[in-house]
């Protein structure tokens, strides 16, 4: 059974449709890519997804393995084991980050999550993604450039180990060092009880990742499916031999 299981969604903002009968399965342990061009739509499916209040569901449906995820509130769908890094991470003034991390560790795991392996967890991330413990002490996201964010990020997906993370453009405005190691990072984590929904423009993070299958999303709606036969053909013809 699949992870995530969408079919014939039709949805967007109040007199906006914007996704006009998406189908896309995605499953368990498989990395799913979906790319497209601005306006496509693919950050709107990320955040309907997440359970973003602002947009209406108007047909289709949108299955969490057995279960009606569109009857599930959002916080209901991160302790089920979604997970979202956004385009564009938000800033929370105030709000330590270390202590922000472990309260998201404890209420997705509940008395299943120890201290101890959730300091077990932390370490290894910091290692793994070149950071240092003092990079816990600061607010979350405050005043971090956008490598930090994006690797803020990451660090959070590797102590949570959701069952489905969305990573929503985790590429935008990364160099190629930074987008390597992110890149490892991911690949690390992947394994039959963690799915991953990677949403990009470019080949670059494909090339990296490899992903299990990529699907085209144009006019709010899947127009193309395949594998890195299809990436390679857009990179020549773009998106606008799709439409």
């Amino acid at each position: 059974m699949p992870i995530l299981s969408i079919k014939n969604l039709h949805a967007g903002l109040p007199g906006k449709p914007i996704l006009n009968g998406v189908t896309l399965t995605v499953p368990a342990g498989k990395i799913v890519a979906l790319m497209g061009p601005n306006g496509s739509g693919k950050s709107t499916l990320a955040q309907l997804l997440m359970g973003q209040p602002d947009y209406r569901v108007t047909k289709g449906t949108v299955r969490w393995g057995s279960k009606d995820m569109l009857k599930l509130k959002n916080w209901e769908r991160a302790r089920a084991g979604l997970f979202l890094a956004f385009q564009y991470p938000y800033e929370v003034p105030g709000v330590n980050f270390y202590e922000f991390l472990l309260a998201a560790y404890q209420s997705v795991n509940g008395k299943q999550g120890s201290q101890a392996e959730f300091e077990r967890r932390l370490k290894r991330s910091l290692r793994e993604l070149r950071l240092d413990a003092k990079f816990l002490e600061r607010g979350l996201n405050e005043g971090f450039s956008g490598g930090e964010k994006k690797k803020a990020e990451i660090l959070q997906l590797r102590v949570l180990q959701p069952r489905l993370a969305i990573l929503d453009e985790t590429d935008s405005g990364l160099d190629i060092d930074a987008l390597r190691l992110i890149s490892r990072n991911v690949r690390s984590l992947r394994s039959p009880a963690i799915s991953f929904l990677v949403i990009t423009h470019y080949q670059r993070l494909l090339t990296y990742l490899k992903p299990d299958i990529v699907h085209v999303m144009v006019g709010g709606k899947i127009v193309a499916s395949g594998g890195s036969a299809l990436v390679k053909r857009l990179e020549k013809t773009g998106y606008e031999a799709l439409k």
